[in-house]
């Protein structure tokens, strides 16, 4: 099989797939190793595919229609809360970055969907004897939100903002969540 034909293929999975789909079961299928998998998926993002890397696997996210970026703050043992609260109202957390002062932006991609990952989050995090990146500014994080329409958006906002999550932005930040729509 030639390579552009396995990415049709696995493109055409991760569209009919509607769940994550692992490399392992992509390099299995086609006889091939994860490296090449790898290789097929930056390809296929290189030509526009919006493909997102899980724990669990790749997932096309075409689905989601509107993506929202918020500035929050929060203590470490409210993680948990913040992102259940954000995932049950049916977001999905992209990402999370901060900015610090001296390092600039720091990035790392999360696509949390459920509560399950949500838990596996948390649980690399204690495993890795690691911290969130927040730690690094005072609490102080971003994360993109991804989700069906700008209304689901706007109330994961509405409940950041009741649980004293969201914070405000100052002058010399780059997006503004309050007057996007």
């Amino acid at each position: 099989m030639k390579g552009e034909e396995r990415r049709m293929m696995i493109f055409q999975t991760l569209k009919s797939s509607g769940k994550p789909v692992s490399g392992k079961t992509f390099a299995t299928q086609f006889g091939v190793s994860r490296q090449v998998i790898v290789q097929d998926i930056a390809l296929l993002r290189a030509q526009g595919n919006e493909i997102v890397s899980t724990n669990q696997g790749y997932l096309l996210s075409e689905h989601f229609k509107a993506s929202r970026v918020y500035k929050v703050q929060h203590t470490n043992e409210q993680v948990e809360q913040e992102l259940n609260m954000i995932v049950d109202l049916g977001g999905v957390v992209k990402d999370v970055f901060v900015s610090h002062k001296v390092y600039g932006l720091i990035h790392a991609d999360l696509n949390i969907r459920s509560r399950a990952d949500v838990a596996a989050y948390l649980e690399d995090i204690r495993n890795g004897k690691s911290m969130p990146l927040m730690n690094l500014t005072s609490g102080y994080h971003y994360h993109t939100v991804l989700a069906e329409n700008e209304l689901i958006l706007d109330v994961i906002q509405q409940k950041l903002q009741e649980f004293g999550f969201l914070a405000q932005l100052q002058d010399y930040e780059p997006v503004n969540f309050w007057n996007n729509k």
